[in-house]
């Protein structure tokens, strides 16, 4: 552990303490968490008389403790938990003592809810960890014990409970007390205050018990009042991240959002990351008028004097102290999804506001050199991504740093995790913005610049129609230029291979060459094969929304093979040629594209004038 070891506080009655605290119960199933919180809540005198009536029917009806009452019940609230007598949703109260209010969360014990668990430990200063005398330390209490380090909780209460079954034995409690500091000590915990407690009876809770005056430590509610509340954000880098681009009419173009960290004023100059480019900030705009100056967790939309291209997942930094940009970093993992992991599965990720396609491998796990994980397991992992996004730790910045994986077929979370450091070179190299905006550039051509991405097999007419759209764009004075798998082979990509990893990267950088020409204000007319709809998805997530439009040019394997304009499919099938696509090769047609051009029965002149109206209603062409 860093700072602090593990260490058994006395209390500071004059010690100041903030306002607030933040912390989340958690442990093994029937260690008693949500006594534990029923009872705090009754002896710091929060329950209202109907809330008390309520209990005592309910403890008849539901409760597991006889004819006393059954403090769990007061934070069980869903009819599944209280007739199983667990809790599977995470159940936030609120209290207070004379020196401190406090926010819990009382978090599922089983190991199928612990994606639960993870929820709760995200937003809290600190942990309960409950463990059963009875049973010691379980599997489970290690588990969430590592999620509680992994989520940046630093400060723990142990909670040794049921200490009256045991007989109030202080062998029982010191030896568990010294079991949790070995294991703890490869954990980030700086402070560790263990106590004795009975949450049935109400002992060490509130109130010291004669039955515990051999414990000279705290009781749990002055450690609770005693642990410190470190809130670093005001301290940190500017950076607030864009969630929405207001623009309620022609005159107001602002971008709103919560300042994440730090401290922002009107007049200050901003750098956005990714794109690197630089603007001032005019107005900071609330619902209650403007304001001056903003600062960590104000929500606020931000004006700025220069026209720049902004989307939703940007994030504005001030120039000297700006996140690095980066699309490979090692990640802490927790794995939450019944399916295990899988290295080929297709997953995006949400970090910040933004979202991206990402590939996921293993580094190492707690589950030892397995290539998958199961549910509740924990590794270091490397994360991919599709495009450049802005990066800070998870320790630098918790807003930025934590992240969720959600699987790309079913949209659900199957992932939580907190990003660590980049794995490239691009960490310390910054994105260097030109002095004319793609805006710009449109309104002295007159047209929108982007790609236009035609994917198919080979002999579907991808470069025909590539060819007579160039034509009539050029007629319409559009500035265009024509990207071909074969022309790019031929030079840029002339090392690549057509390994399933050379046509990816193949595909990487003919979508980075079509996007420096759309920042120059230059229509790209791409036709690639481009058989992986992860590859096409990257490709477009490089793009400003709405500047990248795929096209399927759509003809039957057969067709191609009458056409074979290149004679690749009589190569194929004399043995001259191997993994061809569509032949000995997979090509994912596309799930949705903006566009499908149907080459069986439009002609090349067709299916080009289908795109040129497809432009015009995209407002591309012919508006500006």
């Amino acid at each position: 552990m860093d700072g602090e070891l593990l260490t058994l506080r006395r209390i500071d009655p004059d010690r100041p303490l903030r306002d607030h605290l933040r912390f989340l119960t958690c442990g093994s199933v029937d260690d008693g968490k949500s006594t534990l919180i029923g009872r705090l809540l009754h002896d710091t005198g929060q329950i209202a008389d109907d809330q008390l009536a309520t209990l005592k029917r309910d403890s008849t009806r539901f409760g597991t403790t006889g004819d006393n009452l059954d403090f769990a019940l007061l934070l069980d609230g869903l009819e599944a938990e209280r007739e199983q007598g667990i809790t599977i949703d995470v159940a936030h109260r609120y209290f207070s003592t004379a020196r401190r209010n406090f926010i819990v969360a009382d978090t599922p014990g089983h190991e199928q809810y612990t994606r639960n668990m993870a929820t709760g430990a995200s937003g809290a200063d600190a942990a309960v960890i409950l463990i059963d005398a009875t049973r010691g330390i379980t599997a489970q209490t290690e588990r969430h014990s590592r999620i509680v380090s992994l989520f940046g909780i630093r400060h723990i209460i142990l909670a040794v409970n049921k200490i009256d079954l045991v007989d109030h034995d202080p062998e029982v409690f010191r030896k568990i007390e010294a079991a949790y500091a070995a294991f703890a000590a490869g954990l980030s915990f700086r402070t560790v205050i263990t106590v004795p407690i009975s949450a049935r009876h109400g002992e060490n809770i509130v109130e010291r018990s004669p039955a515990l005056s051999w414990h000279d430590g705290p009781t749990l509610i002055e450690a609770l009042e005693s642990l410190p509340v470190e809130d670093g954000r005001s301290a940190r880098p500017f950076r607030f991240i864009v969630q929405y681009v207001n623009r309620r009419d022609q005159s107001f173009r602002g971008y709103a959002g919560t300042v994440a960290s730090g401290r922002i004023r009107a007049g200050d100059q901003i750098v956005v990351s990714p794109s690197g480019r630089t603007a001032t900030v005019s107005r900071i705009v609330t619902w209650d008028g403007d304001l001056t100056s903003a600062e960590t967790g104000d929500a606020v939309t931000l004006l700025l004097k220069e026209d720049v291209d902004i989307a939703r997942g940007d994030v504005f930094a001030l120039p000297f102290a700006r996140p690095a940009t980066v699309e490979r970093f090692s990640a802490s993992l927790l794995w939450m999804d019944d399916t295990p992991f899988s290295p080929d599965r297709a997953l995006r990720i949400r970090i910040g506001s933004r979202t991206a396609a990402v590939r996921v491998a293993l580094i190492d796990a707690e589950v030892g050199e397995a290539a998958t994980l199961a549910p509740n397991d924990i590794a270091r992992a490397a994360v991919g991504l599709s495009s450049p996004i802005p990066f800070d730790s998870f320790a630098d910045n918790p807003a930025l740093g934590s992240f969720v994986l959600i699987d790309r077929e079913t949209g659900a979370v199957v992932a939580a995790g907190v990003a660590e450091q980049a794995l490239d070179q691009s960490r310390n190299i910054y994105p260097t913005s030109g002095a004319v905006s793609r805006r710009e550039r449109s309104q002295m051509n007159g047209h929108e610049s982007g790609a236009i991405w035609m994917t198919g097999l080979s002999g579907s007419g991808k470069s025909t129609i590539a060819a007579v759209l160039e034509r009539e764009l050029h007629a319409r004075r559009v500035r265009t230029i024509l990207l071909d798998g074969d022309n790019l082979r031929h030079g840029l990509n002339r090392d690549l291979g057509f390994s399933p990893k050379d046509r990816a990267e193949n595909i990487r950088r003919a979508a980075e060459v079509a996007k420096l020409f759309a920042d120059g204000g230059v229509i790209s007319l791409c036709a690639f094969i481009s058989p992986s709809e992860a590859a096409r998805q990257a490709a477009r997530e490089r793009f400003p929304a709405g500047a990248f439009l795929e096209v399927f040019v759509d003809a039957p394997i057969h067709a191609c093979r009458a056409r074979d304009p290149k004679g690749l499919y009589a190569r194929s099938d004399a043995g001259q040629i191997a993994d061809l696509t569509g032949v000995d090769a997979a090509y994912e047609a596309p799930r949705s594209p903006d566009l499908v051009v149907d080459t069986l029965t439009l002609s090349p002149e067709a299916a080009a004038r289908r795109i040129l109206d497809l432009l015009e209603e995209r407002r591309w062409i012919g508006v500006i």
